[in-house]
């Protein structure tokens, strides 16, 4: 019973199964002492009206009437005794009803005191159960079990129908790990499964395309300045410091691209994280390597992240914002249940047109890519890959008062 289709049916079989049973148990308590005794009875005073009036005639076959000296013997139902004498009497007859149990078998008796002291007896309609009621009772199972068994069927199909879509796209993921379109047609929840199917899709070619411009642009960087050794390789001992300087741009371009990857292979412990004294302590560390960072208002706040990553990511923010921007302060607010820590700087800013390019590898704001500043253009796409990963987003946005804002958003714990 490990198949979800098998437990899906048992389910729905039983389910259908159970509330016809408990119905038909319903509808069997309430009719099991036949028809009530308003419908019976009228009847029966009816015939005996008949048999009193046709005596002492010969009576038609279809009154099936019994004489005796005594009436029926039983135990005497009254209430509806009460009633035959009643209704006997508004159509003028006054003669003596009784209305007792059969003594061995179910139903009942109506015995009437003629004028010549006889007693006439008739049987009061009864509704019986049908004989062998225990094998009709099987067959109706039977053909309940049936029809819901069918129905559960193929609704379990149309239910797990998302779940073979998603089986089925994934086994068909091609050697380049991409996912085949899927149709969005069928109901409302196959059309949404297809959907989030095809934005996987989307998200996993977007991410492939995003690791090709980072080894092209690793490519491209690590090109320049190795053709500028090879041009200086003839004057080393005059052009030693420019050597070292192209040696250090190629490790950092390195270093910076592994730590890229490492990023997203590594990831350390999810826990609560207490983000107020982690900005403190980045500061800290930051005005000790002689970076212009202070601190605005600070809210107590903490996040589930990882605290390596997110300390790793949330430093290249301050760093970037430092180093480009001059100099940078850091706030930190609660608002809706959610952590908001915003970084601003003094800098330039970033052009509207490149503002959703600077989270590409190696984006560098001046076309020409000069290095006056050190850096590899990775820390911006570190920051973005370790927040993403814990659930956060961080955007940009130029301040109307000069200088970059970096919004760092976390729901709040």
């Amino acid at each position: 019973m490990n198949s979800l289709r098998r437990r899906l049916i048992l389910l729905l079989v039983a389910s259908i199964v159970g509330v016809v049973a408990l119905a038909t148990a319903a509808v069997i308590s309430v009719r099991g002492g036949g028809p009530p005794p308003e419908l019976t009875v009228p009847w029966v005073a009816q015939q005996m009206e008949l048999v009193v009036r046709l005596l002492p005639g010969p009576l038609p076959d279809v009154l099936r009437v019994q004489f005796s000296d005594h009436a029926a013997g039983g135990k005497v139902d009254r209430p509806e005794t009460a009633m035959l004498n009643d209704i006997l009497r508004r159509r003028g007859l006054d003669v003596l009803a009784i209305v007792s149990d059969k003594a061995d078998e179910p139903g009942q008796l109506a015995s009437v005191r003629l004028p010549d002291n006889r007693w006439a007896i008739m049987e009061v309609p009864h509704i019986t159960p049908p004989r062998r009621e225990w094998l009709v009772l099987a067959g109706w199972i039977s053909l309940i079990v049936a029809g819901a068994t069918a129905v559960s069927v193929y609704f379990t199909a149309v239910l797990i129908r998302p779940l073979e879509m998603l089986e089925a796209a994934v086994s068909k993921i091609g050697s380049d790990g991409m996912l085949a379109a899927v149709p969005e047609v069928g109901s409302a929840e196959v059309k949404a499964t297809a959907h989030a199917l095809n934005q996987l899709s989307s998200r996993l070619k977007t991410a492939m395309e995003s690791r090709m411009r980072l080894v092209a642009a690793a490519g491209h960087d690590l090109r320049t300045p190795m053709t500028r050794m090879r041009l200086r390789a003839e004057f080393l001992d005059d052009e030693r410091d420019k050597w070292l300087h192209d040696l250090d741009e190629l490790d950092r371009i390195a270093d910076s691209a592994i730590r890229l990857v490492r990023e997203e292979v590594n990831q350390d412990a999810v826990e609560p994280v207490d983000l107020q004294k982690m900005v403190r302590d980045i500061e800290a560390e930051m005005v000790s390597l002689g970076h212009a960072v202070s601190i605005g208002h600070l809210d107590a706040v903490s996040v589930q992240a990882g605290a390596l990553g997110l300390r790793r990511a949330l430093r290249n923010l301050i760093v970037n914002a430092a180093t480009h921007g001059k100099a940078c302060s850091i706030d930190l607010a609660v608002a809706n249940s959610r952590a908001v820590l915003t970084i601003s700087d003094h800098g330039p800013g970033i052009p509207p047109e490149l503002l959703n390019k600077a989270f590409e590898p190696f984006f560098r704001v001046d076309p020409g890519r000069l290095q006056s500043i050190p850096g590899a253009g990775l820390g911006l796409a570190i920051a973005k890959e370790i927040i993403e990963r814990y659930g956060g987003t961080v955007t940009l946005e130029n301040r109307k008062s000069g200088g970059l804002a970096q919004t760092v958003v976390f729901e709040a714990v």
